[in-house]
């Protein structure tokens, strides 16, 4: 049993700026008790994508009252919480500078603890906060910039199964749909074109499907997808639907085949050890309905639960920041220091091999 503990967290990686107080108690059961999160989407809509000045900017503007207000909607002062967790990487560095710096400077002005916290953290150790979920589990993490496979053990101990060797699948979303002169976010503007679709009309790849090994590729399919496309110029509704929906089923095709595998290497190195066996998909494609329904039919048919927390907690937040936080201090991990930097690149899973290049920030995936 550990102690009682209320961590406020504060997230700027990317295009979101939130704060969130969250309790976790003697339990080790999670509760949020104030969370606000500002979206940007108007500010970058205009330009098909996030713009890296303007999202920094803009944290810095709402970053002190959206704080501010986090702490009133949980009925607790600076001085009542235990800790400060702020995102630390990977993300955009200006938007990660100026969460950092406000938790430095909190952390400094009254005393407590702060742990800079892998934002890629914050997602594994979600399903925890929602679902009590013991470990280890499967999680699969699908967003703009990261498409993973990992295996949770515990708290701060990650072990990459599977990742992408080229595009992330929301960038896949994304690209797919700017192809096809669909709104930004690209995400949601495909899912909704999807279902007045045909999905069997054009047959797309299923890169590495097949493989005993267990990651993804999905530049192959945003080449397919824009080849149909001026094969058929100029497109129409109907065909920007049906090439939507073609690509989505070519995409849960594709994660029935490189989940499948995954699901059966969990059940073959626990087997026995673990009773009730877990997936859990986190990030902001996993809004999606149709990959979530493939995911559910899959776990279904191999006897995992299928865990996908809300949807606000799936995209960008600072609850899971928070958490993230109250997980390593109730685990007795280290605080940081204040000098700690920020990162723009920061693999989860520290010994696993870069598979698409290493630079001088550090791993790309």
């Amino acid at each position: 049993m550990s102690a009682r503990l209320r961590i406020l967290g504060i997230e700027t990686s990317c295009d979101e700026t939130a704060a969130s107080v969250v309790l976790r108690d003697e339990n080790g059961r999670g509760e949020i008790l104030g969370d606000v999160v500002l979206s940007q989407l108007e500010e970058h809509s205009v330009y098909g994508g996030v713009v890296p000045e303007i999202a920094a900017r803009a944290h810095v503007e709402a970053l002190d009252m959206l704080v501010e207000e986090a702490l009133l909607r949980a009925g607790v002062t600076l001085s009542d919480v235990d800790a400060i967790a702020a995102t630390s990487g990977p993300g955009l560095i200006g938007g990660l500078l100026v969460g950092l710096m406000t938790g430095k400077a909190m952390a400094r002005a009254s005393g407590k603890p702060l742990y800079a916290v892998n934002h890629l953290e914050g997602h594994a150790l979600t399903a925890r906060l929602t679902d009590g979920l013991a470990f280890p589990y499967l999680m699969l993490l699908v967003s703009g910039g990261h498409t993973q496979l990992i295996l949770v053990k515990d708290v701060g101990v990650y072990e990459r199964w599977g990742t992408t060797i080229d595009d992330a699948l929301g960038e896949a979303f994304d690209k797919t749909a700017k192809l096809l002169g669909l709104p930004y976010p690209g995400g949601p503007a495909v899912e909704r074109a999807a279902k007045s679709g045909n999905p069997d009309r054009f047959s797309f790849p299923r890169p590495l499907v097949g493989e005993a090994r267990l990651d993804f590729s999905f530049s192959g399919l945003k080449t397919a997808v824009r080849q149909a496309a001026q094969s058929i110029a100029p497109v129409t509704e109907q065909d920007i639907a049906d090439i939507c929906a073609s690509f989505q089923n070519a995409i849960s095709r594709t994660l029935k085949d490189r989940i499948g595998r995954g699901l059966a290497r969990f059940k073959g190195e626990f087997a026995g050890s673990v009773e009730h066996p877990a997936l859990v998909v986190a990030g902001g494609v996993a809004a999606n309905q149709t990959l979530r329904a493939t995911l559910q039919e899959l776990c279904d048919r191999n006897g995992f639960r299928f865990i996908a927390p809300p949807l606000q907690l799936c995209t960008d937040n600072a609850a899971m920041i928070a958490w993230a936080g109250a997980e390593r201090m109730a685990a007795g991990l280290p605080a940081d220091d204040l000098d700690v930097a920020p990162r723009s690149r920061w693999p989860l899973d520290a010994d696993a091999k870069a598979l698409i290049g290493f630079g001088k920030r550090g791993a790309k995936a």
